[in-house]
């Protein structure tokens, strides 16, 4: 995939960001500014990273940081799709580019906690140029599902190679715990 300059001027800028703090606060705050001003531009992403699959939501890496330490992506659901109940062990920030997503988030379990079903934490369904912080080391735990009828493409910011990072995956009945490495799709 070519980077336009658009894309390629906005990870300048998210490199800049995460190279000056550790802060992950500060780090998700100042970024979910920056999406917010890419969806707000109508920055159009190549169509070769908006294509659903039939099978499970898709992950188009857009840009991973040489160091690992943050890495871009566009992920995809078709309608009906969602994700297992998963965490992220870094930071991230999201923004819907196309459709709506909804949210169903769980407060993060405690070791003590370990094997007790998850508690639910609220819902919310984000629409085409809104942006969250899904993600801090303390608030991390969701599952999340494409709302409508249309596709829906996300952008995402992690302070990692999400598609390389061990993660757990929960069963919100029981608080099982699993570990999982999500990977990344190929461009098609």
């Amino acid at each position: 995939m070519t980077l336009d300059g658009a894309l390629r001027t906005f990870i300048d800028d998210v490199e800049h960001v995460v190279g000056s703090t550790d802060d992950e606060h500060e780090i998700t705050e100042r970024l979910a500014e920056r999406l917010s001003a890419l969806l707000a531009s109508d920055y159009r992403l190549p169509p070769e990273v908006t294509r659903p699959s039939s099978e499970h939501h898709v992950n188009y890496p857009l840009h991973i940081a040489p160091d690992n330490s943050w890495s871009l992506a566009s992920v995809v659901w078709n309608p009906g799709q969602r994700t297992p109940v998963h965490g992220h062990e870094t930071w991230g920030v999201v923004g819907i580019y196309a459709g709506a997503e909804r949210e169903l988030r769980y407060a993060k379990p405690t070791a003590a906690e370990a094997g007790r079903p998850l508690t639910p934490a609220g819902e919310h369904v984000w629409e085409r140029g809104q942006v969250t912080v899904c993600c801090t080391t303390n608030d991390d735990v969701h599952a999340v599902a494409a709302d409508g009828n249309v596709p829906t493409v996300g952008i995402h910011i992690y302070g990692a190679n999400i598609g390389t990072l061990e993660r757990r995956l929960y069963d919100p009945v029981t608080g099982a715990v699993r570990w999982f490495v999500s990977g990344w799709n190929a461009l098609q």
